[in-house]
């Protein structure tokens, strides 16, 4: 009775304090519209009693931690999240159908239907969010209704030259490239649902935009941050950007906020993407009733005024636009005009599917590797080898049969062995002890590395589909090895992409060593003054995180606004678009990560330098020797058993060197910079999240890294037995 009781007591407890536990909620909102959410959800706790635990996450990563926290009960329970990857999101069972509590006539009805799948609704709608065109009032008095106008419009307000332009937006983005797709009536799907590349208002479009770029009339290779700079600079008179943008823009510019222009050649208005951000409870929510009420709340009323005057956000609840302060607020009332000529994103699989080859094929033509005509085949490639069929499944028997085998022919080696003359307690009396020195490495080695090991191996034998894993055995390797779907001299082949990281690891590892070592011989010279002061600075770029410099490097590489274009420039040479050719983007590369490796190996050669005796040299000056002899006979040789096993470090860390891969060059052109590292990042987290294909990538990593272990570990034990 007693122990029944007690169990008893602890269910209440534990039930007290799952009830008055917070609702956490994630979401990947940023600057005034994070500060919205927080004051709207300090309403909610203010009427409810209950408090919100809130999690903000770069968007970047959104979707995976999802994906992958939910079904194991570490996610919230609400996230806020664009809608476009529902269909994903439902077939994965990680959201909550809310058809029976929500009302459809209090939302805009695009933006219910936008949530909507296979009869279900899931999520409430809290904001619209699509494109219109910012327009510097004092620049431009008359916004363009047309692009005939715009045409006429945009010599008068361009100098790139001077750095200046009638348009700014990212255009190598297909999100916003999507507007002028639609306004020349180019269809994204066909009649079946498929990704539809190859028509003819494809090209149009992207010819449209390659003359706007090559007249000088919209920037090369934009970003947001360029994009925000040019506009508060003045230096742009109109920009193509969405909500969001106007808490970025500065104080001192007058604008206003007009819906695209309609294109003259069809008389269809440009049709952004209509995206709808909603709130989504999770089907593992620990808490279900009170985070539809969460939910609920940020949809409407009090929260959707504070979301729209204070975050700047186009609210998807009807009955907030009767306030005085929503309704007559110019920027709102110009994007919910916008968004009726929106077009809604699919939230279809297939919709997720088009975003790589879409972003390939517009930045070819821009970059000027490929003709608009031939664009839409190029995206259709990419697509058909980007979206592999799902192999076949395969069958158990077999691997655990030789897993069978395994544990028997063990079983067998163990019991075959000659018997120890000891026992074994007798043998290694102190075994308890060194079995307790030994448990805290042991267990971070056994979490760190021996099981995450064993999941990526296991993994790697697996295919991941909508939240589902089929075991598929080898396939994934074979599917690797084989280069199926695209042939092994093209970027997406897994030799091509091995080729090109031996040559990256190669040439860097070169540059380091030269390079650091030639600056160690310079420093280690008893004559140069300052020689504290120079190792300093030349060890900043070793101090520095290497993201940031990679960033940095970026910038300069920029083809109209980078600081080494603008030196080429004053020296009379034509500026380089560095990302168009393999070549130049590979330089841009090794450049980035030259800077970043050589103080390593300086120091490590600077550290190796100080061992050698002086003596050495005074005895090779009386025999005659010059500098060059002294340097072969003596300083290289000497230097060899600190300097090995460091350029062996430094190549393993150079093969996986993914920051800078991904962040200057980005795999351009068209994947061909790629490495090993950021190619298996990419499919498990670019490509529709084919996480068992990505594993595979990562073993055959660890296969050609174990066999350049052996290799170097035979080269060190050479190397001890001549110098020994």
């Amino acid at each position: 009775m007693r122990r029944l009781l007690a169990l008893a007591l602890l269910v209440a407890a534990w039930s007290a304090h799952a009830a008055d536990a917070p609702l956490k909620l994630w979401h990947a909102y940023r600057g005034a519209e994070e500060a919205a959410l927080l004051k709207a959800t300090g309403l909610f706790t203010q009427k409810t009693g209950v408090k919100v635990e809130l999690l903000a996450l770069p968007y970047d990563a959104y979707a995976a931690k999802l994906t992958n926290a939910i079904p194991h009960g570490a996610g919230p329970d609400v996230f806020l999240f664009n809608h476009e990857r529902l269909r994903n999101f439902q077939a994965q069972k990680l959201v909550a159908p809310t058809t029976d509590r929500i009302v459809r006539g209090d939302y805009f009805a695009n933006t219910v239907e936008a949530l909507e799948v296979e009869g279900q609704l899931y999520g409430y709608p809290l904001s619209l969010k699509s494109l219109a065109l910012y327009v510097n009032t004092r620049l431009v008095p008359q916004p363009p209704a047309n692009t005939d106008e715009l045409l006429r419009l945009l010599p008068t307000l361009s100098d790139a030259g001077q750095g200046r332009f009638g348009l700014a937006y990212e255009s190598g983005d297909f999100y916003y490239h999507a507007a002028f797709l639609f306004g020349f009536d180019g269809p994204l799907f066909d009649a079946s649902g498929r990704a539809s590349f190859q028509t003819q208002g494809m090209a149009r479009s992207l010819t449209f935009v390659k003359k706007l770029q090559d007249a000088g009339y919209i920037p090369q290779e934009a970003s947001g941050a360029l994009v925000k700079s040019l506009f508060n600079d003045e230096r742009a008179a109109m920009v193509i950007s969405g909500p969001w943008f106007a808490g970025e823009v500065a104080s001192s510019v007058p604008y206003r906020v007009v819906a695209l222009p309609v294109v003259s050649a069809t008389g269809i208005p440009m049709r952004p993407f209509l995206g709808v951000e909603a709130a989504f409870v999770s089907s593992r929510a620990q808490q279900p009733q009170k985070a539809h009420q969460l939910a609920r709340f940020l949809s409407m009323g009090e929260a959707s005024r504070v979301r729209a005057t204070q975050g700047r956000q186009i609210p998807a609840d009807v009955a907030v636009y009767q306030l005085p302060e929503v309704r007559d607020d110019v920027l709102i009332s110009s994007f919910r005009e916008a968004a009726r000529h929106a077009t809604p994103m699919p939230n279809t699989l297939e919709m997720a599917r088009v975003w790589e080859p879409m972003k390939l094929t517009l930045r070819a033509v821009l970059q000027g590797g490929t003709a608009p005509e031939e664009a839409g085949a190029l995206a259709d490639r990419r697509y058909r080898a980007l979206h592999r069929e799902r192999p076949p499944d395969a069958s158990f028997a077999p691997w655990l049969g030789l897993a069978g085998a395994l544990v028997l022919g063990g079983g067998v080696w163990v019991l075959r062995r000659p018997a120890a003359p000891l026992p074994f307690r007798q043998r290694y009396p102190d075994v308890a002890r060194a079995a307790a020195y030994l448990a805290p490495a042991a267990a971070g080695l056994g979490v760190l590395v021996f099981i995450p090991f064993a999941v990526g191996l296991s993994l790697s034998l697996f295919h991941h589909e909508a939240g589902t894993y089929t075991f598929v055995g080898l396939a994934n390797f074979v599917d690797i090895l084989a280069s199926r779907g695209y042939r092994i001299t093209e970027p997406l082949s897994f030799y091509f992409t091995l080729a090109v990281t031996l040559l990256w690891a190669l040439v860097n590892v070169v540059l380091h060593v030269g390079i650091g070592l030639a600056l160690a011989l310079l420093l280690k010279n008893p004559l140069l003054k300052l020689r504290g002061l120079y190792r300093v600075l030349l060890i900043i770029p070793w101090a520095v995180p290497n993201y940031i410099t990679a960033l940095m490097w970026k910038g300069m590489f920029h083809r109209q606004f980078g600081a080494i274009n603008g030196l080429l420039v004053m020296l009379g040479l034509e500026p380089v678009s560095w990302f168009t050719r393999f070549s130049t983007a590979f330089a841009a590369n090794v450049a980035t990560n030259t800077w970043l490796g050589f103080p390593f190996m300086m120091v490590v050669a600077l550290g190796a330098l100080q061992s050698i005796p002086q003596e050495l040299y005074e005895a090779a000056e009386v025999d005659g020797a010059s500098r060059w002899t002294q340097l072969r006979r003596i300083t290289l040789p000497l230097l060899r058993p600190a300097m090995l096993p460091a350029i062996i470090l430094g190549s393993v860390w150079t093969f996986n060197m993914f920051n800078i891969i991904y962040l200057v060059s980005g795999g351009e052109p068209g994947g061909g910079t790629d490495i090993l590292v950021s190619e298996a990042f990419r499919w498990a987290f670019q490509r529709n999240e084919q996480y068992g294909f990505a594993a595979a990538y990562s073993v055959l990593i660890f296969v050609v890294l174990l066999g350049w272990s052996a290799f170097t570990r035979r080269l060190t034990r050479a190397d001890a037995e001549v110098t020994g």
